[in-house]
């Protein structure tokens, strides 16, 4: 089969299923990572020849995007803040909403040397590592409930050539953090069960429930425990990161005043939906 040929099955499959720029953009990635060609190729070279194992491969890649497994699964890997980072089911598929969370960490600390960072519910290591990759001199530590989401992230911290410490910890369970933090940050479970029918079927049928779900009477577990830890570990002038479900802004506005947090903002993502918080916390000590 030519690569034309396979071009013209792959897109009468997959546009029943995807929007055309959608299906566009998994051709470019499958036809790059198993024809190492890229989009210019497919054009001026139309008529190359896959070879039999090659095809069985791409055959075995669109029946799994029939079953609307995500492409990042199947190829094992993502990009994030323009760096590459390997996934699985194990992890959550880094968004670009969370890009903005680490850009406006960056952006409040370029100018800062040796800060220490702490990364609550790491996942693939997506944030720890582009805070790494940016703020360079950095000290910064991440923890994850799950030891098989923590083997991947310690495999993009090697792939990405930075150090992080990087522990095992519930942090539901724990009553103290490791140490004090310049800051820490946390994009923890926030959808809530009432919230499912609104997720694509890719998301609930492949990526960690572990990861994304709450329960509907208690949406802000992780976020009042990680707000009272805070309290106790940041250092003087330090600063919470949170990311967050759009819905409840307003609660996490309010459970983050009535536990005394100070210089409370909150942003909107691209799509115009509330998602970031920041907050100080002026500690009773001396």
């Amino acid at each position: 089969m030519t690569v034309r040929e396979f071009k013209v099955l792959f897109y009468t499959k997959l546009t029943v299923l995807y929007p055309k720029n959608e299906v566009d953009i998994f051709f470019a990635l499958i036809t790059e990572e198993y024809l190492a060609i890229s989009p210019v190729d497919v054009i001026v070279n139309p008529t190359n020849i896959i070879s039999q194992d090659t095809l069985h491969r791409l055959e075995k890649v669109t029946q799994r995007l029939l079953r609307e497994e995500p492409i990042q699964y199947i190829l094992g890997k993502t990009e994030f803040y323009g760096l590459p980072f390997y996934v699985n089911k194990n992890t959550l598929i880094p968004r670009p909403e969370t890009e903005e969370l680490v850009d406006w960490i960056i952006e409040e600390n370029k100018q800062q040397d040796s800060i220490s960072i702490l990364d609550i519910g790491t996942g693939s290591g997506c944030i720890p590592i582009a805070l790494k990759k940016n703020l360079t001199t950095s000290n910064i530590c991440a923890i994850d409930v799950s030891e098989k989401a923590l083997e991947i992230a310690k495999k993009n911290m090697a792939s990405n050539n930075v150090n992080i410490e990087w522990l095992a910890i519930d942090i539901l369970r724990t009553e103290q953090l490791p140490k004090k933090f310049d800051i820490i940050v946390s994009n923890p479970p926030y959808v809530r069960q009432l919230e499912k029918n609104e997720m694509k079927k890719n998301v609930l049928e492949n990526e960690p429930h572990l990861a994304l779900f709450v329960t509907d009477n208690n949406p802000l577990i992780f976020y009042s425990k990680i707000a009272d830890l805070a309290k106790r570990s940041l250092t003087k002038n330090g600063m919470l990161f949170f990311e967050i479900n759009q819905y409840l802004a307003e609660e996490m506005l309010a459970m983050m005043k009535n536990k005394g947090y100070t210089n409370i903002e909150l942003r909107k993502d691209f799509r115009g939906n509330d998602r970031m918080i920041k907050a100080s916390y002026l500690s009773d000590e001396l």
